[in-house]
Formats: structure tokens, C-alpha cells, sequence
């Protein structure tokens, strides 16, 4: 019997009214993080220099009513198109990747797929039970992200 935790996925895509650029600016300004995204409360950069492969922050975001404060690590960039970020908490692993497409001048589509792999044991159970649940709740999540970084970007001039 295969015991391998089964990986959850959520993606999830917005058209948004700015050219890549802009939009890729804000989705990587980690210093202005909190200002841009109405879920998180702060961020804590713990490497110097631009964003790329190899950075890391701490990131606090408000959910179901408390603070949690996870370190979030680059594993893959590809600038302004792509980048990919990683984390681990409780035993269990989580990868977001950001896609950015020019889909018309100045139109740009944003797509975010976020994995879960649960950690083995009881807590591994009782992910798998609150699985749909949890599901809609990141979907819900990553799309008030994407409402946020385009409300930012498609009011600047």
C-alpha cells in the first residue's frame, strides 16, 4: 500500500489591467508586501539584494481569525515571467508558482498554482479529511492576493 502523502493543488488566474512589468514589481516588492496584500501584516526580508533564486523573508499573514508567520524561500526565478516559492511547515511542504503572460498591451494574466503536501501520521489524516475544505479556503485566499496586486497596480498611472 502506497503511504506517500497525496499533494494538493489550487490554482487559480486573473486577468489584470498593467503590463507585466508593473504587476511582477508588485508581486516581488517584499519590503511593500504589507501595504499591497490586505492578508499579510508584515514580512521580514532576511536576505539582501533583488529578488531572485535564494531569497528568503518570513511572512505574517492574518487566517481564520490569528497570525501565522511562515519563512518563505525562492527556489526558482525567471524575471518578469516566473518564479517559484517554497515552504515548509508542521511537516508539510508548500510550493507557490507565479506565472505572468502579456496577454494585450498592458493586460497581463496572473496565474498562481499552490501545492500542499501533507506531512505522514495523524496530521497527514486530518489534512486529507479537511482537504476540500482547506482547498477553497487557499483558492479564497490566493484570489483576494490577486484582487489586492491588481487593485495596486491598475490605479498607478
Amino acid at each position: 500500500m502506497d503511504r506517500t502523502p497525496q499533494v494538493t493543488a489550487v490554482t487559480v488566474e486573473r486577468r489584470v489591467a498593467a503590463p507585466r512589468e508593473r504587476v511582477w514589481e508588485a508581486l516581488t516588492d517584499l519590503h511593500g508586501m504589507p501595504g499591497t496584500l490586505s492578508g499579510v501584516t508584515r514580512v521580514e526580508v532576511l536576505t539582501e539584494g533583488p529578488f531572485q533564486a535564494g531569497t528568503r523573508w518570513i511572512e505574517t499573514r492574518r487566517m481564520f481569525g490569528k497570525e501565522a508567520a511562515e519563512e518563505m524561500y525562492v527556489t526558482s526565478c525567471q524575471a518578469p515571467s516566473r518564479y517559484v516559492v517554497e515552504a515548509e511547515s508542521r511537516g508539510a511542504h508548500y510550493v507557490s508558482e507565479f506565472t505572468l503572460r502579456e496577454v494585450a498591451p498592458g493586460e497581463t494574466s496572473v496565474r498562481m498554482v499552490f501545492s500542499a503536501r501533507p506531512p505522514g501520521g495523524v496530521a497527514g489524516v486530518l489534512t486529507r479529511v479537511l482537504g476540500g475544505l482547506g482547498r477553497r479556503a487557499v483558492a479564497k485566499t490566493v484570489e483576494r492576493d490577486l484582487a489586492d496586486v491588481a487593485r495596486a497596480v491598475e490605479r498607478r498611472p
